[in-house]
Order: structure tokens, then C-alpha cells, then sequence
């Protein structure tokens, strides 16, 4: 019987990089489930990396980058031999197992379904690891201009009216309808909203005053202040 185990020996090429995407499944139903604050939840938001934090620590990969309902994981090594049925299996679960405890445990929540995570294997290139998130946080931005979009234009709008609306609308002026009707600048938002969350590790300065020293110690940071991604800025993670 084993060998109908048709999937089992399957596996990523160990010669590449890995990401892995993680994806709520029906997220809308767990929002108003609920009863997220819209259009941004901060706790819920911050469950969610707490998520990531978890398998972070599990694992240990080169950096983590969550916003809405997805994480993606850089690993500098391949984990389960690359194996697909592992990887795909593994990372989901926990992370469905993580964010369902971290949600029953809060006194906010009372109320709760089965959640549940898609796995999706990216193997990339050095050069396409920056292109990869540069392409999630453009999404994540993209992301943030539409929600606050639907949800100021349900005010007014309703319906066949609203979808109209919306459809009709390109970012621009969603951007400029939200600063004009709402008072709302885009720019001025959160970081954590336009840009995602980023879980690495960073250098922490500790300095001594007893001998006038300072050495660096990296610590796992959870980054709700993520600039624009950069090359630079993951080669400085990379290294």
C-alpha cells in the first residue's frame, strides 16, 4: 500500500530558495463571525502574527511577511527534505492550530468556526526573492486602498450601486474620494495597514557602561514600521 502514497516522494529543488504562502480559507465568513472591526482589526491583525511568531520559532526562517489573511515564509534551507506533501501539510496546520487557540484563548472572541490554510511552494532565485515581496506588499498596499474604499463608499451606496461604484473606481480615485468626502489620508494610516508586518531577525545594540562597549545581538523582531521593500533592505536580512 505504501507505494499509493502517489504524492510522497515528490520535492522542491534543494538547490533554490523557498517560500512558502500561506491563505485563509473563507476569511470574510471568519471576519464577520467575529465581528472584526472594519475596515482594520489591530488585534486580530496582531493574532495573526503572533501566527507567524509561532512558526518562526519552530523553524527559524529568514524572515516572515504577513498582511490580511496570508503569511509568506523565506527559508535559506529546504525543511523536510523538500518534501511537497510535508511542506504543504505541516505549515498549514500549525498555522491553523496557532491562530484558532490564539482566538479561543482571547477574552474578546466568544464566538469561533474551524479555520483552515492553503499552501502554496515558491521556489525562487537570490534575484526574485525582492521581487517576490516587493509583489505582496504592493498587494498589501492595493489591499488597504480598496477596503477603506468599500467601506467609505458603503456609506452612501448600496447593492448593484455600490458594485457599480466600486468597479468604476481606480485607485487614484479612491485615494482622492477618501481625502475629499472622508477627511481620510492614505498616507497617513498606520505603516502595519499600508505595508504588512515583517517577522526577522534584527540587530539589537546592547551597550555597557561599566567598560564603554557596545556588541550587537540579533533578536526576532515583529516590524509593524516596514519600509518599502528594497533590495538593500533584503540583502541587510540575508547577509
Amino acid at each position: 500500500m505504501k507505494g499509493h502514497e502517489i504524492y510522497s516522494e515528490i520535492k522542491v529543488p534543494l538547490s533554490s530558495n523557498l517560500i512558502l504562502r500561506l491563505d485563509g480559507r473563507n476569511f470574510h465568513s471568519l471576519s464577520k463571525k467575529l465581528s472584526l472591526k472594519m475596515p482594520f482589526d489591530y488585534e486580530f491583525t496582531s493574532l495573526m502574527a503572533k501566527a507567524g511568531l509561532d512558526i518562526f520559532k519552530e523553524f527559524s526562517p529568514l524572515f516572515m511577511y504577513t498582511f490580511s489573511d496570508e503569511i509568506s515564509i523565506l527559508f535559506n534551507y529546504i525543511p523536510f527534505s523538500g518534501r511537497i506533501e510535508k511542506l504543504n501539510s505541516i505549515f498549514s496546520s500549525l498555522v491553523s492550530s496557532s491562530l484558532t487557540l490564539s482566538i479561543k484563548n482571547s477574552d474578546r472572541y466568544n464566538d469561533l468556526f474551524p479555520i483552515a490554510f492553503d499552501s502554496r511552494i515558491i521556489p525562487v532565485s537570490d534575484g526574485e526573492i525582492f521581487s517576490y515581496f516587493k509583489w505582496r506588499q504592493d498587494e498589501a498596499y492595493k489591499n488597504c486602498i480598496n477596503i477603506y474604499g468599500y467601506y467609505a463608499l458603503k456609506e452612501e451606496y448600496e447593492g448593484d450601486e455600490l458594485k457599480k461604484k466600486l468597479n468604476g473606481f481606480k485607485s487614484q480615485q479612491i485615494h482622492e474620494y477618501l481625502f475629499r468626502k472622508k477627511g481620510i489620508n492614505l498616507g497617513k494610516l498606520p505603516t502595519w495597514q499600508r505595508r504588512g508586518i515583517g517577522i526577522y531577525r534584527a540587530c539589537k545594540i546592547n551597550s555597557s557602561q561599566a567598560n564603554n562597549t557596545s556588541r550587537q545581538n540579533k533578536h526576532v523582531s515583529v516590524d509593524e514600521n516596514l519600509p518599502k521593500f528594497t533590495k538593500d533592505f533584503f540583502n541587510s536580512i540575508i547577509k
